[in-house]
């Protein structure tokens, strides 16, 4: 069986742009995207720390070291520039593979810099942690 878990993180992120204009997506600088083995045209969920908004979008790659967080199309109405947003990535795993893999949480400085990168341990496992 497959479940839905977390892969990935991009904690307080700062948007950089809302182009309500553009076809859809969200921009993330490559660095960015490198920290936490989040690909171009993932699905990703955002979240709005100011005002609670939710949204499911694509990546798009920005230029590396550029810093970008933009969020495009109709979810640029969901963000306004200066929002601080959390990104999160989630995959389908086995159980097999969720006991293995550490998700990679990019903790951003408000200049979406990644000040560093912390991972998540899974849950106690049933068997082992008794």
């Amino acid at each position: 069986m497959l479940r839905k878990v977390l892969f990935a993180k991009i904690h307080l992120a700062t948007v950089t742009a809302a182009c309500p204009d553009y076809v859809g997506s969200i921009t993330i600088d490559l660095d960015i995207l490198d920290a936490t083995g989040i690909r171009v045209s993932d699905a990703v969920l955002v979240a709005n720390h100011r005002n609670a908004a939710r949204f499911e979008t694509y990546v798009f790659p920005g230029e590396r070291g550029s810093g970008k967080i933009e969020v495009n199309g109709a979810a640029a109405h969901l963000v306004e520039k200066g929002d601080r947003v959390i990104i999160f990535h989630y995959a389908h795993m086995t159980d097999e593979e969720y006991w293995a893999h550490r998700p990679p949480v990019a903790l951003m400085t408000p200049d979406n810099r990644v000040q560093d990168v912390i991972h998540y341990e899974p849950g106690p496992h049933p068997e082992r942690d008794r």
